[in-house]
């Protein structure tokens, strides 16, 4: 079977620090691949924040994912520090891609956690239609 491979960007326009939780460990004594997603989930709200948007309001359209890949590199433990950087790209008429690069802060440095890809779709929750990217949205998330 074929692995996923995700090509990161070789910049990120946003970092943001998340501590690791107790409740984000699972049976094995580390953090879970479902806690892996909700983390990326925190990192996104995170940055579409930073740049005065969020999930239902970015541009005056909604957002929704489409796809979601993740690569798992090394394991997180409760207590450590993770840096999550994002960016956006690959533009479509009506989604884009964010890449997520998490790593861990410690004593030896920076350790890579994972790689991920989240597919982003506009999209209107009343009308239940997919939507254009506002220009404004592509300009700020490949300016930022």
């Amino acid at each position: 079977m074929a692995r996923v491979k995700i090509d990161l960007p070789k910049t990120f326009r946003f970092q943001t620090t998340i501590p690791i939780r107790i409740t984000d460990l699972n049976y094995g004594g580390h953090v879970g691949n479902d806690r892996i997603l909700s983390l990326i989930h925190e990192a996104r709200v995170d940055y579409l924040q930073s740049l005065g948007f969020s999930e239902l309001n970015i541009g005056g359209v909604s957002l929704i994912m489409s796809d979601v890949a993740i690569e798992y590199k090394n394991e997180l433990f409760h207590g450590d520090k993770l840096l999550i950087d994002v960016s956006a790209g690959d533009f479509t008429s009506s989604g884009f891609d964010l890449f997520y690069q998490l790593q861990k802060t410690g004593a030896i440095g920076q350790v890579l956690i994972a790689k991920a890809k989240t597919g982003m779709v506009c999209f209107d929750y009343s009308s239940r239609k997919v939507m254009r990217v506002p220009d404004e949205v592509k300009q700020k998330l490949t300016e930022a």
